[in-house]
């Protein structure tokens, strides 16, 4: 009951601030639009396979999770640089309890945009198939790793510096080093070594097995990015219980 009224507070909260909000659902749309326009004008002969729709598809969807790190991150350095969080810290509410509030709006509105994002992909081609509902779970599962992000982010920084962390950095290194701007596979060397170290890459590929039916294939990503979102949960609330130690 405690999670459930905190996370309906923050789901509150995030609803009063629409154009974040209207930006976090809409911004993948607008990539996904524009691309699969491009994607039309080229000749068939020269069409490129990274903007077909069952590669763009996945690739907006995981892309739009990136912004839960910045509602997140941002919702928490606020509320830790007013006085909200300190009246709450007297509350029986654990650190885990705090973390869960927040991060079970910032899973809602995933859900919702990744299934708006694969609906406006059908628009342009993609197939219909029961896979789609898979594919907004791995969607909804990826998701706790830029939620976590957002989370440790809060946790330690000011809200100035979770916009310039999880908006422009975050935005720009996940899209980058996913494959959802350029071909991760035709570059190779040390830039794809880098990538498969990391969790980004790993996470559309969960989503795009996911949306293929490759049950086989989610296997060693999703153990990837599990991994990954353990530890940074881990970090976020041990952070976040030093924080509500040195404000009480």
């Amino acid at each position: 009951m405690k999670i459930y009224l905190f996370s309906k507070r923050n789901m509150k909260e995030i609803l009063r601030d629409p154009i974040n909000f209207f930006f976090g659902l809409g911004f993948p749309l607008i990539l996904l639009a524009l691309l699969s326009l491009i994607n039309a004008s080229i000749p068939p002969e020269a069409n490129n396979p990274m903007f077909a729709i069952g590669n763009l598809a996945p690739g907006m969807a995981m892309f739009g999770t990136v912004f839960m790190a910045l509602f997140a991150g941002m919702l928490l350095a606020k509320d830790r640089t007013s006085s909200f969080l300190m009246r709450l810290f007297t509350s029986p509410m654990t650190a885990v309890d705090f973390l869960l509030g927040y991060t079970v709006p910032m899973l809602i509105m995933t859900v919702a945009q990744s299934a708006i994002t694969f609906a406006a992909a059908c628009v342009f081609g993609l197939p219909f198939t029961a896979n789609i509902l898979l594919a907004i779970l791995a969607t909804a599962l990826t998701s706790f790793l830029f939620i976590g992000i957002g989370l440790l982010c809060g946790s330690l920084m000011n809200d100035r510096a979770v916009g310039g962390v999880c908006g422009a950095l975050l935005t720009n290194v996940a899209g980058w080093l996913s494959g959802v701007f350029i071909p991760i596979d035709l570059i190779g060397g040390v830039f794809q070594m880098a990538t498969h170290l990391l969790p980004f890459y790993h996470s559309i590929e969960v989503i795009k097995s996911a949306l293929t039916g490759d049950y086989t294939a989610i296997l060693p990503h999703i153990g990837v990015v599990l991994a990954y979102i353990v530890a940074i949960y881990l970090i976020a609330v041990i952070a976040f219980k030093r924080k509500m130690s040195g404000d009480k």
